[in-house]
């Protein structure tokens, strides 16, 4: 919020705001806002810590600021990796130019558990193979971005952003309409569109899309049975479909009807049991044939994980020289490979003050934050590292910047981190901002909602005056109506 000469611009609103307003007010608008989510039913499941799974992510009322400008950068560099990301994985499953040029170790692609041997010499419809990615950004500076990661299987969030905008729009009208909000509303609109120019080559007519999901014991069902509901297409269980002479088909009550495109939330383990794995219960037998034989597009694409797995992430930079012949636009972080004989002393010496995570985890867990750990931690991840040095990278503690958040003491400083969603179909379109995560103890680096964090509505501020309240109110009805 600050900078040097003190406050930043785009947040010169927000301090008035915050100086109008006391603790009690924005104490209250909190608890409107979670009972708001608890009745829309907005919740995340946990597991493995026993009782009700079913939680609320907290959210907090105070938004995250980015200028236009900054906005655009980052939209640049964006479009630009997922860009390299999908011409990586047509390559890796076609020629494999990137691997011979000697620019990545073999053996990190060809022996890794995310790259699907069944993919090989199969071109997606249109070449896309993650049309839905959400690449995670930290800032550490003022004209300072890093990409943490990117998710390019089924990356998740993208309901809570939605929500988050709806729920400042209802409980701080006068506020939003202070500011010449960016519309996020239309990312369903986006998404179906996407999702129909990815219809397969045997489609006939206008495309049929479906989502589905695993089930409502999944973390993230409500955000799949929100998107269906907002892109008015249905949402299905492996035991709604069915195969026949290479064609998908959901059981409707007027009869079957043919599926174009599933825009699937589901592992590639668990998509087709004649194939991957025989013992699950929640795909569909013979949809990987129908996909093959032109019948329908998964989006993701199986195997699309080789993208986003985290021995794969330092060599992002390396595939936008290669594929794009340009220079990057956004940075990585350094990043140690531990089963590099060099890097994993490198990391058993410094690991007090590294960050150490599973190549392949997600959602925080198997993760070492070397600055807050004990020395009985780093001894348990020191013997990890040395059983299984492929399963682990580490990168230096990052400065994350903070923003106010509504703490228990008052407002303070909390780290936070970026998740904008990029959808790759004919063209790449990203809504501006994404999901802001933010962690909510003191003094965390965490922010995942599995680990307690919480989230923010991110705001970009357009240029220009700020629009009336009643402009803002219509746009957001519009943009819920599908206008």
């Amino acid at each position: 919020m600050h900078a040097e000469g003190g406050v930043r611009p785009a947040y010169a609103g927000i301090e008035a705001w915050l100086k109008a307003h006391g603790l009690e007010a924005l104490a209250a608008k909190r608890a409107e806002a979670e009972a708001l989510f608890r009745r829309v039913g907005i919740t995340f499941a946990v597991y493995g810590e026993g009782g009700d799974p079913e939680r609320l992510i907290p959210f907090d009322v105070i938004p995250r600021i980015l200028a236009r400008q900054e906005w655009d950068r980052l939209s640049r560099g964006l479009t630009q990796r997922v860009k390299a990301l999908n011409m990586f994985m047509a390559d890796v499953y076609s020629k494999r130019e990137i691997l011979r040029a000697g620019l990545i170790p073999e053996s990190l692609v060809l022996q890794n558990e995310a790259f699907r041997p069944e993919m090989q010499g199969f071109v997606p419809p249109g070449g896309v193979y993650t049309h839905i990615s959400g690449i995670d950004l930290v800032r550490t500076g003022p004209d300072d971005f890093y990409v943490l990661e990117d998710n390019c299987r089924t990356p998740s969030g993208v309901s809570y952003m939605l929500e988050n905008r709806e729920a400042m729009l209802r409980l701080f009208p006068q506020l939003c309409a202070g500011h010449r909000l960016m519309p996020v509303g239309h990312y369903p609109e986006e998404l179906l569109e996407t999702l129909k120019e990815a219809a397969p080559p045997n489609c006939q007519g206008e495309p049929c899309v479906a989502i589905l999901t695993p089930g409502h014991y999944n973390s993230a069902y409500y955000e799949h049975c929100f998107l269906a509901d907002e892109m008015g297409v249905e949402v299905v269980e492996g035991f709604d479909l069915f195969v026949e002479d290479a064609v998908v088909y959901m059981r409707t009550t007027a009869g079957p009807r043919r599926v174009d495109v599933l825009y699937r939330r589901l592992d590639d383990d668990y998509l087709d049991p004649l194939v991957f794995r025989p013992d699950s219960m929640l795909g569909v037998p013979g949809i990987f044939a129908a996909y093959r034989a032109g019948n329908i597009t998964l989006a993701n694409a199986p195997g699309a994980g080789i993208a986003d797995d985290k021995a794969i992430y330092p060599f992002v930079p390396d595939m936008i020289r290669f594929y794009l012949d340009e220079a990057p636009l956004l940075q990585n972080v350094p990043t140690y490979l531990c089963e590099r004989d060099e890097d994993r002393a490198y990391v058993l010496e410094h690991m007090q003050e590294l960050v150490v995570k599973l190549a392949r985890g997600s959602g925080g867990y198997g993760m070492l934050i070397g600055p807050h750990s004990t020395a009985e931690q780093r001894d348990e991840f020191a013997r990890r590292i040395k059983a299984r040095p492929a399963d682990y990278i580490a990168q230096p503690t990052l400065a994350l910047s903070t923003v106010p958040t509504l703490a228990g003491s008052g407002i303070a400083p909390r780290h936070v981190d970026l998740r904008p969603y990029i959808l790759t179909g004919k063209d790449v379109r990203i809504v501006p901002g994404g999901l802001t995560r933010v962690a909510l103890r003191e003094g965390s680096l965490v922010v995942n909602s599995s680990q307690g964090g919480g989230t923010k509505d991110t705001w970009v501020l357009d240029d220009g005056p700020a629009p009336s309240q009643s402009q803002t109110q219509s746009q957001s009805q519009s943009q819920r109506m599908g206008g």
